[in-house]
Formats: C-alpha cells, sequence, structure tokens
C-alpha cells in the first residue's frame, strides 16, 4: 500500500513538472517584465528583449548609450511606465501582440505624458519560443522616428538688477565690448601691442586662436573690456585684425564704493554647481560670487526657459513639412529674475567711502529710528566691473598680495570695540544699580588695579582727574571708571546685561555677519578689561550701531534692515534700558562731543549737534608691548535722528588714533546733513 501511494505521488509531482515545462510564455507576462526593467532604466537588459527585426535596426551598444544619454541630457526623473494586464490575453495564440501602455516622467522642461502601443512577436531562438519587442524610437518619445534628433532650446533669464532705495542701480543689466581678432590675420607685430593691451599673455591668445571650432577669417573672442575704458578700446580698435562687439554683461555703476557689499558675477564653477546641482543651475549659468549678489543668487538669477523638440528628419513628411520641421515635446518659459531694492542710499555709500580714501577700515550709516542701514563700506576695494570682467593673473596677485586686504569684507567682521562698548557697559551697570550718574569715584594717577592679586597689570587711562562721575567719565573716556563699573556690576549681571543688547546671538540680516561675541570673563582683569571694550570682546560694526539706537528710542533697540520690503522701526529688544537711563547716556554722549575737552569734541558742528563716542582698540598679545591700534567713532544728530555714522580706522597709531576717524566722520555729516 506505502508503494502504491509513493507511486502516485511521484507521478503526480512528474505530471506537474510536465505541464509546468510546457505552459507557453505569455506575452502579457514578458511585456510585464521588460516595462520593469524599463522604469529601472536596465537598457542593457531591455535589448535581450528586442525582436530580431528591431536588433538590425541597433546595436546593443547604441541601444543603451543612445536612450541612456537622452534620458540624462534631459535630466529625466520619476520615470513610471505603466501596462495593466488584461485579465483574458485571446493575443497569446497568435504569433504577434499589441498592448497599450502610458508613460510619465519629468524633465528639466517640465511633465511628460503620452500613451503608446507596443508590438510583440513570436520568435523561436536557441530551440525555444518566446515572446520579444519589436521597438521602435516612437516608444521613447512620440513621434520620434529613426533619423530624428532630440534638440535642446535654452532661453536665458534676464538677471534680476539691485537697486538703492532711490531706484539707482548697485548692479545691473548692461554691455560691454567683447574684443577679438580675425583668425590667420595676427602677426608678431600684432601680437606684441595687443597681449599687453588685453591683459593676455600670447600663450593664452595663442590658446584661443588654436581651438578646434576656428577657421581663418572667423572671429575669435578674447576679452571683455568696459565701454568706460575708451582709450584702451581706442587703442585695441587701432590694430588691423582686431574687432569689437557689444554683448550683454553685469554693471556696477558705484564700482569700488560698493564692491564688498554688492560683489560681483562669474561663470560656475564645476565645485559650484556640485552643491548646487539640485537647484536647476546649469554649467551655462553666471552666479553671484561675492557680496550680495551672491547671498541673494537665487532669487536673482530667475530660471532659464527650456524647450524640449524633436527635430525631424529632412524628408520627412508626417506634418507636411519637406525638412526642418520640429515637434515640441515639453516646454518651460523663461522666469526672469527678481529685482531687489535695499534701503541702502548710492550717494552716502560713495560719500563714506570717498572720504575713508583707501584707508583700510570699515564704516556704516544707518537711520536709528527706521533702523534702515543707509550704507555699508569696507576699505580699500577692488573694481568689481574688472572682476566680473576678468581679472588677469598679475591684477589677482596685486590683490591678494596687496597689504591693506582690498579683498577682505571689513563691515562683515568682529573687532574689539575699545571705548565705544562704552555706552553699553554704562547702561547694563545703570540697570543693575552697579553704578549711579550722580556717583563719584576716586581715582589717582593714570594707573589702577584693583589689589596686588593683578600683580604687574593694571588699567590705564589718557586723562587725570578725580574724582570722576558718570559724565566725566565719557567725556575723557575714562577707561579706570567703566573697568572698575564692570567689576561692581559683577560677571553674571554684565554678561546677563551684554546678552540683553544682542551679544551672543546671530543678528537676522541679509548680509551674513559675524556674531558679536562676549569672549571669556574668567578673572577681573578680563571683566574689567571688557567693561572698556578691550579684553575678548568683539562686535560688528552693524550691531554696534543697533546697540546705540536705545539712546533714541526710549530704551528700545531697533533692529537693523537692509531689503527695503522689510518692516521698518522694528523692535530688535524692548526696553534693553530704560527710558530714563538711556536719556542719562544719551546726554553724555552729546557732551562727548559739545564739552571742549570732550575725546570727540573736533566733530562738534555749529546748529547741528552731534553725539557721539570715540573709540581706541589695542591690538597686541600683552601689556608693555607695542601693538597696533584701531580708531572708532560712532555718532547721530540729536535733534534729527534720521541718521548715525560709524567708523573703524585701522593702523591709526601714531597718526592721531580715534582723530582720524572723528574728522572724517564730521566731513561725511557735513556732506550729507
Amino acid at each position: 500500500m506505502k508503494r502504491l501511494v509513493g507511486a502516485i505521488l511521484v507521478f503526480l509531482v512528474v505530471a506537474l513538472f510536465i505541464t509546468g515545462c510546457s505552459k507557453e510564455p505569455q506575452p502579457q507576462d514578458r511585456f510585464s517584465d521588460y516595462i520593469a526593467l524599463w522604469n529601472q532604466q536596465r537598457f542593457d537588459k531591455m535589448y535581450d528583449y528586442l525582436s530580431n527585426d528591431a536588433k538590425q535596426k541597433i546595436t546593443k551598444e547604441e541601444f543603451i548609450s543612445r536612450y541612456q544619454k537622452i534620458y540624462q541630457d534631459l535630466q529625466i526623473k520619476d520615470l513610471k511606465i505603466d501596462f495593466k494586464k488584461p485579465k483574458e490575453d485571446k493575443q497569446a495564440d497568435k504569433e504577434k501582440a499589441q498592448y497599450s501602455f502610458t508613460a510619465k516622467m519629468s524633465s528639466m522642461a517640465g511633465p511628460i505624458q503620452f500613451t503608446q502601443t507596443a508590438k510583440l512577436q513570436k520568435e523561436d531562438r536557441n530551440e525555444k519560443t518566446n515572446w520579444y519587442v519589436d521597438w521602435n524610437t516612437e516608444y521613447i518619445f512620440p513621434k520620434l522616428k529613426d533619423g530624428d534628433t532630440i534638440g535642446l532650446i535654452t532661453v536665458a533669464p534676464k538677471r534680476g538688477e539691485i537697486l538703492d532705495r532711490n531706484g539707482n542701480g548697485l548692479a545691473v543689466n548692461g554691455q560691454v565690448y567683447e574684443v577679438g581678432v580675425m583668425a590667420g590675420e595676427v602677426n608678431e607685430q600684432v601680437m606684441e601691442k595687443l597681449a599687453p593691451l588685453l591683459k593676455m599673455t600670447p600663450e593664452q591668445i595663442n590658446k584661443a586662436l588654436s581651438a578646434s571650432w576656428v577657421k581663418p577669417g572667423l572671429f575669435v573672442p578674447l576679452k571683455k573690456v568696459s565701454m568706460d575704458d575708451t582709450e584702451r578700446v581706442a587703442q585695441l580698435v587701432a590694430l588691423e585684425p582686431v574687432k569689437t562687439r557689444k554683448v550683454d554683461a553685469r554693471i556696477y555703476p558705484f564700482g569700488q564704493a560698493a564692491a564688498q557689499l554688492i560683489g560681483y558675477v562669474g561663470p560656475i564653477t564645476a565645485d559650484e554647481l556640485e552643491k548646487r546641482k539640485d537647484l536647476g543651475y546649469t554649467s551655462r549659468d553666471v552666479i553671484g560670487k561675492r557680496g550680495l549678489e551672491q547671498v541673494l543668487d537665487e532669487q536673482l538669477k530667475g530660471t532659464s526657459g527650456v524647450k524640449i523638440v524633436i527635430k525631424k528628419k529632412a524628408g520627412s513628411n508626417d506634418t507636411g513639412s519637406s525638412s526642418g520641421s520640429e515637434e515640441v515635446l515639453a516646454e518651460k518659459p523663461v522666469v526672469d529674475g527678481k529685482d531687489v531694492k535695499l534701503t541702502i542710499d548710492g550717494g552716502t555709500q560713495k560719500t563714506i567711502f570717498d572720504e575713508m580714501a583707501g584707508e583700510a577700515g570699515a564704516a556704516a550709516a544707518m537711520n536709528p529710528v527706521s533702523g534702515e542701514t543707509l550704507s555699508l563700506v569696507s576699505s580699500p576695494s577692488f573694481d568689481p566691473n574688472q572682476a566680473a570682467l576678468g581679472f588677469s593673473a598679475d591684477e589677482w596677485k596685486a590683490l591678494q598680495e596687496d597689504a591693506k586686504k582690498p579683498l577682505t569684507t571689513r563691515f562683515k567682521q568682529a573687532y574689539a570695540p575699545g571705548s565705544v562698548m562704552k555706552a553699553i557697559t554704562a547702561s547694563v551697570g545703570l540697570e543693575s544699580g552697579a553704578i549711579s550718574p550722580g556717583d563719584t569715584v576716586q581715582i589717582l594717577g593714570k594707573k589702577w588695579q584693583k589689589d596686588a592679586s593683578w600683580g604687574g597689570y593694571f588699567v590705564t587711562r589718557v586723562h587725570e582727574g578725580s574724582p570722576i562721575n558718570l559724565e566725566k567719565a565719557f567725556v575723557f573716556s575714562d577707561n579706570i571708571y567703566f573697568a572698575q563699573a564692570a567689576l561692581k556690576t559683577g560677571k553674571d549681571a554684565f554678561a546677563s546685561g551684554l546678552k540683553k543688547f544682542g551679544f551672543e546671538e546671530e543678528l537676522s540680516y541679509p548680509y551674513p555677519l559675524e556674531t558679536s561675541r562676549i569672549g571669556a570673563l574668567e578673572s577681573d582683569i578680563s571683566l574689567g578689561d571688557t567693561g572698556y571694550g578691550q579684553g575678548q570682546i568683539q562686535m560688528s560694526i552693524v550691531h554696534l550701531m543697533a546697540s546705540y539706537t536705545p539712546f533714541m528710542n526710549g530704551g528700545n533697540m531697533i533692529k537693523p534692515i537692509l531689503l527695503d520690503e522689510e518692516q521698518r522701526s522694528q523692535v530688535w529688544r524692548e526696553a534693553v534700558v530704560s527710558s530714563e537711563h538711556a536719556g542719562i547716556v544719551a546726554a553724555d554722549l552729546r557732551k562727548v562731543v559739545a564739552d571742549a575737552g570732550g575725546t570727540g569734541h573736533a566733530a562738534d558742528m555749529t546748529d547741528y549737534p552731534l553725539a557721539g563716542k570715540t573709540g581706541t582698540a589695542e591690538i597686541k598679545q600683552k601689556q608693555g608691548e607695542t601693538g597696533t591700534e584701531n580708531g572708532w567713532f560712532i555718532a547721530y544728530n540729536t535733534n534729527s535722528p534720521k541718521l548715525m555714522v560709524a567708523m573703524l580706522v585701522e593702523g591709526v597709531q601714531g597718526r592721531g588714533g580715534s582723530q582720524m576717524p572723528v574728522k572724517m566722520v564730521k566731513n561725511i555729516f557735513m556732506k550729507i546733513k
């Protein structure tokens, strides 16, 4: 009995095996497998499914490379080929079958969607029968026939312009001369004159002339030259083979005065493209390299228009045209970049830059009531127009090796504030109750230390005097008074008060600025030094201006803004100092300028009352050694506080110290008040 059951089981297994082997392949299953490979873009495997007729028209290598390249060039993503199997397939008993499928995908020119019919045919290969796809090019895209090509037509967007508060252009779209020569007409005599005029080497010119596309008589572009460079252009066109043509370019009307703020544009590099590849950038793009051109690049650049077309083979009659016809596959319209309007006043920007006359430093101006930034200046500077056209190797080397560092954006950096810090120290001390305006401090001599634990370290001051109250401490900028004020306030209360003024907080500002830092307050010496702006404390010039706004706004600290679209008079910190204490500090700042003995008296003007504070920050490793000095001055009109100017000048030691920026700032107010 057991043998009988075993025999029956063996018989059933063999029968099932024979039945399974004898079942013929179904065309719908075969096409379904093919669709799965297609969705994975496995063109190498797809080729094995092609019919013999299809393989006669294209080799495996051609099939793989062509369709991979099409998908890559068109940036095909989210590919979905959909095929629904029929419940009953009556085509399986025939020699041919056909099925409808849909294709959806996204491309660089937008979505592409179509429905197509695929044909399969039964073939015998290697003694086996199976179904194979009778492939043709229209499966990839409708109306793409053998001999047709796929073309990309791009339209570059117009880059948005950067404008000042009055609509004056800070970065605009204009034209320059593209200078070139006629190929085959440059001899040694011409080369000797041409190379230095173009600031190129003969090797660079010869390389351009030997490009693969160059043929005798063709115009070969070599360099772009500003239309304002009239003398050089005249010398160039005087050379026989030299020709010029006008081409679109980015122009910076304020030149060096706004170079660090606005920046410039240039061709995108491979590294830059790699970082932006998912943001719609292409190898043909021009992008911001510095300043707001870089910071606001995505807003300014716009989006290229793209059209994907099928270019019909000559002689095609699909569209009733004998040649040159096109079928639009997908199209994305060009979107021009957006203009950006700033709160910057171009005239104020240029006035301040010119006044600095190449001195290394930074300056800024703002409306202390509205918070509008009116200028951001870094000096010395460079020519952004030449930067956009391309510096020569010698020009670039000279900029990099310049001791004054014209490529450095100084207004974004944080510096030791020196004595301009004292208005903040006074505010924190008054708020904490550590100091009172009527209290006097007995200070003898020009040196002071808390006790013998300080060893050989002393806080020094310039003016002797005793007793000293808050007003006199401001007028004479007494380091000892403010060091003692910080010590009386105490480490924790002092640090807390500084944080109320925005220290250690990243300022929400369109142009990235270094965050103002308190630094270490690990000892009484560092705490005392910080009280008069030395120690490790650092702040940017924009934050400095914001820190002075409570003295004009009843104790509220106003947020600095740079974009014209931003709301005016935003309160960044409410009641950072009480209205009463703000008034006390403001009155003392006025006396710094008005008092005949005040450190800022050189800026005093009849009928234009300025309040302000001078500062000298020493940059050295330890007490007793000779270091460099940065001079500061910040001032505003007390009667009509619509303009505040702050300035830092580097290396003022032996040249008048803080009196250098005092005189410059006074001249600025005289010119633009």
